[in-house]
């Protein structure tokens, strides 16, 4: 208790009107403004996903070396070493705050390019060339932003061909499957995924090299549908957002339930991912298991809006 009131003390989130050692009304809302903050589920509670990203906003860049380990090495450091690559000109992938293959490559093309060993491995003298280099070579936009949208651009306007990622953890099995249905009718490849660990399902989609994910998630304290898509260290995917967009303008119309909206978030499902991903969150369960085949056919109908979309 005196950690966690410590860490949201440090990030600027006061629990001082609770006694000592309490987690009385003044941590539960700062708690809730660390989530709201970061993305996450807002229940007020320090579960697992809220400690551990606690714990990732308590790095600094040059507070640790940094390289491509398992498990993959989490944190607000990683997500500045991303950002700054990025504004340099070098490609380390979306900022997500996880050192994978892709922030490894791209620290390594930085490290040929000032001419220090291509190691990969983050450490006081990568740190000082970054820091050495931000002021000369600053981009406002970052390389892989403009790389994701130029991959957006150039894919054809059909899914046809493509391979499209479908979970639900439990209680949407028969809305999946007629949307699965729908989406091969379309000419997509599909991959179903049933796990109720949303990592694993991120893991599944990325090793499958999805070119998109939907996921499906019954709340049954929820009467309505709200969609969400990645967004996090000052970054979004706008794929996804353009996803979650279409899905808010054909779904609650078509089933008659109340407009939940859209959202950025950085829930596994959606920060893992390596390709443009949504959540959409449908409730309550009776009326979406009466209206299963119109949700499916209206999610299909929303996905090849977005392929057909003009990126610009």
């Amino acid at each position: 208790m005196v950690e966690l009131r410590q860490r949201l003390g440090r990030l600027g989130l006061t629990t001082d009107e609770d006694p000592p050692a309490l987690f009385g009304p003044a941590t539960r809302a700062a708690v809730e403004a660390f989530q709201h903050r970061r993305g996450l589920r807002v229940d007020g509670r320090c579960g697992t996903q809220t400690w551990a990203t606690l714990l990732e906003a308590g790095y600094r860049l040059g507070d640790r070396a940094l390289l491509r380990w398992t498990p993959m090495q989490r944190g607000d450091d990683v997500a500045e070493l991303q950002q700054r690559l990025g504004a340099l000109g070098f490609d380390s992938g979306r900022v997500d705050g996880i050192f994978g293959d892709n922030t490894a490559a791209g620290v390594r093309d930085f490290q040929r390019n000032v001419g220090i060993t291509a190691d990969g491995i983050v450490g006081p003298a990568t740190v000082g060339e970054l820091l050495r280099m931000r002021a000369r070579h600053r981009r406002t936009e970052l390389v892989s932003s403009v790389r994701a949208r130029e991959r957006l651009r150039n894919t054809p306007p059909t899914l046809v061909g493509r391979h499209v990622a479908v979970g639900e953890p439990g209680g949407l099995a028969s809305a999946l499957s007629a949307f699965r249905s729908a989406l091969v009718e379309a000419g997509a490849r599909v991959t179903a995924m049933h796990h109720p660990d949303d990592s694993i399902q991120a893991r599944e989609a990325n090793a499958g090299q999805a070119d998109l994910l939907v996921g499906l998630r019954l709340d049954p304290d929820v009467a309505g549908c709200a969609t969400a898509y990645y967004a996090g260290y000052r970054t979004e995917s706008e794929g996804g957002r353009r996803l979650a967009e279409l899905i808010q303008a054909m779904v609650p119309v078509a089933l008659e339930v109340a407009d939940g909206g859209c959202r950025g978030m950085s829930v596994p499902l959606l920060r893992e991912t390596r390709m443009p991903a949504v959540l959409v969150e449908l409730g309550p369960a009776g009326v979406i298991a009466d209206r299963s085949r119109l949700l499916a056919l209206t999610l299909a109908a929303a996905v090849e809006a977005w392929a057909e979309s003009a990126w610009e």
